[in-house]
């Protein structure tokens, strides 16, 4: 296996970090927008996962016996890949210099490209060492993406995509993803919520505004008529219902298959086994 990219080109990259939305305006033009998509973001497939404690559902589980998760999306492809690499700090929050959350608490890579990152950029873990890194993501208050992402074979160097599966562990201050509203809408609906999640507001809104500040990564809540209002935008990661003092904001699913679903979808883009 190679040895991916070189320090110098990742330190460069993230001089770059502060620019990002230039290339997702960019994206929007008709011929250099085509250009972007197919070296950065063609075939990719992810999805955000609402933290455990904010979900409700609405229909019983196919297995009533068993509580269900969206952590169990992340634990099924570590459960099932032979390879898992921790990056040391993660280059988001690092090159924006995050003080709100954990800057050590980088990606989790799954798959054998795993093998070709430079070396100097994290280790290769066990399976149970990767489980109890995104344990303590969780905890930290960041939220998982998990999915097929081109752009993370290019900045890593390596390849091929299909076998390359990336969890994001992702804060609201400094994700990457804060660019999808800025971004053509053929690349950013390639990244959305779960199977039948839903963000709804209920009628303990008092129109406090909390979740309006700098909360939603994608900018997908606003205040109309004194109340909070959700738009289309949502990817249901949930954090305005983890800010809301009132509990007036929900995550419901009314499909009992969404873990599984999820990790059908998942399965088609990605093979890591």
């Amino acid at each position: 296996m190679g040895s991916g990219r070189p320090l110098w080109f990742v330190r460069f990259l993230k001089m770059c970090f502060p620019f990002r939305l230039l290339p997702a305006w960019a994206t929007k033009l008709p011929v250099v927008g085509g250009i972007i998509d197919h070296w950065f973001f063609e075939n990719d497939d992810a999805i955000f996962l609402p933290p455990n404690q904010v979900v409700n559902l609405d229909r019983p589980v196919d297995m009533p016996d068993e509580m269900v998760l969206p952590s169990q999306v992340v634990e099924h492809f570590v459960e099932k890949s032979q390879y898992h690499w921790i990056m040391d700090v993660c280059p988001c929050r690092d090159a924006a210099g995050c003080s709100d959350y954990p800057v050590e608490l980088g990606c989790l890579f799954l798959g054998e490209p795993t093998l070709g990152i430079n070396p100097q950029l994290g280790r290769r873990v066990t399976k149970e060492e990767a489980l109890a890194h995104v344990k303590r993501c969780r905890e930290a208050g960041l939220v998982h993406m998990i999915g097929r992402n081109k752009l993370d074979t290019f900045w890593l160097g390596v390849g091929p995509g299909h076998s390359l599966l990336t969890i994001c562990n992702c804060c609201p201050c400094c994700c990457l993803w804060g660019v999808l509203p800025h971004m053509a809408s053929r690349i950013s609906a390639r990244i959305t919520r779960m199977p039948g999640v839903e963000v709804t507001v209920n009628e303990g809104c008092v129109g406090c505004g909390i979740c309006t500040q700098n909360v939603c990564f994608v900018d997908a809540i606003h205040m109309a008529n004194g109340r909070a209002a959700i738009s289309d935008a949502c990817r249901g990661c949930g954090r305005c219902v983890s800010v809301c003092p009132e509990n007036a904001i929900e995550i419901t699913v009314d499909d009992g298959r969404f873990v599984e679903k999820s990790i059908e979808r998942l399965s088609q883009s990605v093979d890591v086994s």
